[in-house]
C-alpha cells in the first residue's frame, strides 16, 4: 500500500506541480483559477496540513482540524497517477487521520463545475450538505461520518 506521509519543507515545489497539474484543466471550464492553485503551498506544508504520497510525490491531500471535523481542503492526484487507487488511498487516509484525531466527521467542498468529483465523493459515502457561491466559486459541501470504520 502507499505510504502517506507529512510533507517537508523540499516537498513544495512537487505539491504545487501536483495540484497544478490535476487542477489545470479546470481553468477553461470555471472560468477562474481552482482555489486549490492559488493557495500558499509553502505555508501550508509549514503549518503541517500537507500530506503527500509516492516517489516522486504523485498525490496529496490537505486536511485542517477543524472543531468537530477534518476539513478536506484539497485532495489532488497527477494525471499520470489517476486511476491507480491513489486517489482512494488517499481518501481512506483522510478518514483514518479524521477518527485518529478523534473527529467524527470529514467535510470537503467541491466546485459546481468539477462533476467528475460530484461523482467520486458519492461514491465514496459523502453526503451533500448545501451548495453556496462564494465569490467566483459555485460550491457543492459535503459530509462523512467516519466515527465508525
Amino acid at each position: 500500500m502507499t505510504r502517506v506521509r507529512s510533507a517537508v519543507a523540499a516537498d513544495v515545489p512537487a505539491v504545487k506541480a501536483v495540484i497544478d497539474a490535476a487542477f489545470h484543466h479546470y481553468i477553461e471550464r470555471i472560468g477562474v483559477v481552482p482555489a486549490p492553485m492559488e493557495e500558499d503551498h509553502a505555508a501550508n506544508v509549514a503549518a503541517g496540513r500537507v500530506f503527500v504520497a509516492g516517489e516522486p510525490v504523485a498525490g496529496l491531500v490537505v486536511v485542517i482540524p477543524e472543531a468537530g471535523h477534518l476539513y478536506l481542503d484539497t485532495v489532488a492526484v497527477h494525471p499520470d497517477a489517476q486511476g491507480t487507487g491513489l486517489g482512494r488511498t488517499l481518501m481512506a487516509w483522510v478518514e483514518e487521520r479524521a477518527r485518529e484525531l478523534g473527529l467524527p466527521e470529514v467535510r470537503l467542498l467541491t466546485n459546481a463545475m468539477m462533476w467528475e468529483n460530484q461523482k467520486l465523493y458519492a461514491r465514496y459515502g459523502y453526503e451533500v450538505t448545501e451548495r453556496r457561491v462564494d465569490g467566483p466559486y459555485d460550491r457543492i459541501h459535503y459530509r462523512k461520518d467516519v466515527s465508525l470504520p
